[in-house]
């Protein structure tokens, strides 16, 4: 198909230039040689009178041409895939669509476990492909069409896309609960005085209770022990005097298999509000519009 003399097939390769910034990589990214890759960046140069990507040192920067049509490029062919190339219609029983998320560990373990097993039961055919949130902009890792979902607490969720709530969830503290002095109580300042079992993400930021803590109380926890993953604060109290700031569903996973106490935080600490984006442009894709129900559905249960 050609509209005013271009041929749309060749918005994914400029789709995937503009993504990757490499034109090795775009290649790889659509399944075409490095030759012919080069071969549609010609053309496209000669259709937009533009260089799209100019090279810096061994970088590729894109022009301010290019910088423009990053979203009217990704919002067309996501546009595109959602109208033609996915079935009007869905049946999940016979379907073998795979479905990709974006989750964090403590949304993998509390919710998307019960998920695949209740849809095991209904659509036995669809899979999932569960991409991890850190590294990267979730948000952004939508937009461009990486992933069919993003649950995130509510603060982190994009303005410009649709996006419904599943679940609440509470924070609670945990501790050792062995020793020859095990922990009696927990005060704002037995809190304070305690070494901590922290999750901090790539990057080395702060993590955002610890921001919070801060703007609210004027303190900040003294970290002695930092963890990647969100499971495993409450697993590594144990046999120590540290405590850690968990949330309530897996503080009480982990007390079935570790001797832990599940202490009421000192402090009032906000709801956390579990809630599914889609992007806009896939918001009439039967598929995704069943999944998300399914979600909304489970979520009631947990």
């Amino acid at each position: 198909m050609r509209m005013n003399g271009l041929d749309l097939n060749l918005l994914i390769a400029l789709h995937a230039i503009l993504t990757e910034r490499n034109i090795s990589r775009a290649a790889e990214r659509v399944f075409l040689s490095q030759p012919a890759m080069s071969n549609a960046l010609a053309r496209l140069r000669e259709y937009f009178g533009d260089d799209l990507v100019v090279r810096s040192g061994r970088a590729l920067i894109l022009t301010s041409r290019a910088e423009s049509l990053i979203v009217p490029v990704r919002d067309i062919l996501m546009r595109i895939e959602s109208t033609v190339a996915v079935a009007p219609t869905f049946d999940p029983a016979v379907s073998r669509r795979t479905f990709s998320l974006l989750v964090s560990d403590f949304t993998t373990t509390v919710f998307v476990q019960p998920l695949i097993e209740r849809l095991y039961a209904i659509a036995p055919g669809i899979g999932f492909k569960l991409l991890t949130q850190e590294g990267s902009d979730p948000v952004e890792r939508l937009e461009q069409g990486d992933a069919d979902l993003l649950i995130v607490p509510e603060q982190y969720l994009a303005a410009n896309h649709p996006s419904r709530r599943l679940f609440e969830e509470t924070y609670v503290c945990v501790s050792w609960a062995g020793g020859s002095s095990p922990r009696q109580s927990l005060g704002f300042d037995d809190y304070l005085e305690a070494g901590h079992v922290v999750t901090q993400f790539g990057g080395g930021h702060v993590p955002a209770f610890d921001t919070w803590l801060m703007e609210r109380f004027g303190v900040i926890r003294r970290t002695e022990v930092m963890a990647h993953t969100l499971t495993a604060p409450a697993q590594l109290v144990v046999g120590t005097n540290r405590i850690a700031t968990v949330h309530r569903r897996l503080a009480e996973r982990a007390a079935r298999h570790l001797p832990l106490r599940i202490w009421p935080p000192p402090m009032e600490i906000p709801t956390l509000v579990e809630c599914v984006q889609w992007n806009q442009a896939r918001a009439e894709d039967p598929g995704l519009k069943w999944l998300v129900q399914m979600c909304c559905e489970v979520a009631q249960a947990i």
